[in-house]
């Protein structure tokens, strides 16, 4: 199971879970619900923490998740990752783009997850909790990068508020030039797609993309109905109307809304982006432990059925191929325990409110740039010195919790 001393949530596999101190056999089947109980108020430690052992290991499925690369790690074979190479929408995302980072060492990809409600019928809007008109903006913005050696995978979460200057660009499907304006990072995708998507996070980053890959949360997690639903379990209840969700604290089993609800919801708690950020790692995590301990990724079958489903509203450049896909399948085959790490980026402030903008996020610069240095030079997550004062302020959100060193058994729910 995974757990969560922050208080967001504890992600439950086996044959036991509790609700309320209660011990449940797991042989009475969970009843499947449509939203999700938890929810805490995380603290950001103030430098990035490498995962432990058992943390890294839901890094690494993490990041194969996000890219699709999932698919393929169960060892399926060239012609599966083929139909899934040729079912992805292929974008120019790297075209025109000038003055980019020098090239470093190792692969770096930037993965998004979009707010798209294409291909949603009328009666799905209303089921999701996603009438709304979609701002066509990045929902999630990670950058993975795999070391050189490729012994060593780096996964950094980017705040979707986080505040930027977005350099001259022309808006999709037009003629129209806009010169330079400050605005939020997530909304660089609407602005001017894929190309300026990159650049932008190319400018606040200074790390040459490779590859560029574009996931729908709603073809995600349609593939959460096609699992069965998965198992999530909180301290605490997690409510938040704008989303949908209203369930008291426990374990339950989320269906497909249920789990749009969750990864969605920025009402819920005071960590706002940040909390949010953390919600969608930890599902990640248990949807692809529901998927492992399925078989789902030992059966072609359903290797294949499920890439149907997400490859309904995937786009990625055009240099993300068959090989490519294959090589990276095969490199998360054989991540140790000790080869990941997942943290996000310092920040000096998550509420700045500026002009026309509302409220942003602002990053601490050195010690961003500290980060963006050691995935840069391809070395290791920068870790917190001993007595670093700066480890109690609200800068860096590591995936493991506060300070980066939970693991499955620590607690209960």
């Amino acid at each position: 199971m995974i757990t969560d001393t922050a208080g967001v949530g504890k992600l439950v596999t086996g044959s036991r879970y509790r609700e309320r101190g209660t011990p449940v056999r797991a042989a009475s089947k969970p009843k499947i619900v449509s939203a999700y109980r938890g929810g805490a108020v995380f603290r950001h430690s103030g430098s990035v923490h490498p995962m432990p052992a058992r943390r890294r290991r839901w890094g690494i499925r993490i990041a194969s998740t996000l890219s699709a690369l999932v698919l393929t790690a169960s060892g399926v074979g060239h012609t599966v990752v083929a139909q899934v190479a040729d079912g992805v929408s292929r974008v120019d995302a790297f075209g025109g783009l000038r003055d980019r980072p020098d090239a470093g060492s190792g692969l770096n990809i930037l993965l998004i997850g979009t707010d798209s409600r294409d291909g949603l019928s009328e009666e799905e809007r209303a089921r999701y909790h996603v009438g709304g008109a979609s701002c066509r903006c990045a929902d999630a913005i990670l950058l993975l990068h795999v070391s050189e050696d490729r012994e060593r995978v780096s996964m950094v979460s980017l705040p979707r508020d986080s505040f930027t200057t977005l350099p001259e660009h022309t808006l999709p499907g037009t003629t129209e030039r806009h010169e330079p304006h400050d605005d939020k990072l997530n909304s660089a995708l609407s602005h001017g797609g894929p190309q300026l998507m990159v650049r932008a996070v190319e400018d606040l980053t200074r790390v040459r993309i490779d590859h560029y890959l574009e996931v729908s949360f709603v073809s995600f997690m349609r593939a959460v109905d096609q699992l069965g639903g998965v198992e999530v379990c909180t301290t605490e209840p997690l409510r938040d109307a704008y989303a949908g969700l209203d369930l008291p604290a426990g374990t339950s089993t989320l269906d497909g809304p249920g789990a749009l609800a969750y990864v969605r919801a920025r009402h819920l708690d005071g960590a706002s982006d940040f909390g949010r950020m953390q919600r969608q790692q930890r599902f990640l995590a248990a949807f692809v432990d529901r998927a492992v301990s399925g078989g789902v990724l030992l059966n072609p079958g359903k290797v294949a059925a499920m890439a149907d489903t997400l490859l309904d509203s995937v786009r990625a450049d055009e240099g993300l191929g068959t090989e490519q896909l294959l090589e990276l399948a095969g490199l998360m085959r054989h991540f140790t325990t000790s080869s990941a790490e997942f943290a996000s980026v310092p920040v000096a402030d998550r509420e700045r409110e500026m002009p026309g903008l509302g409220s942003t996020v602002v990053w601490n610069e050195e010690e961003a740039a500290r980060l963006f240095t050691a995935l840069r030079d391809d070395h290791p997550l920068p870790r917190p010195e001993p007595g670093d004062s700066s480890a109690e302020q609200p800068h860096a959100t590591p995936a493991g919790g506060e300070h980066g060193t939970t693991t499955a058994d620590q607690i209960t729910c």
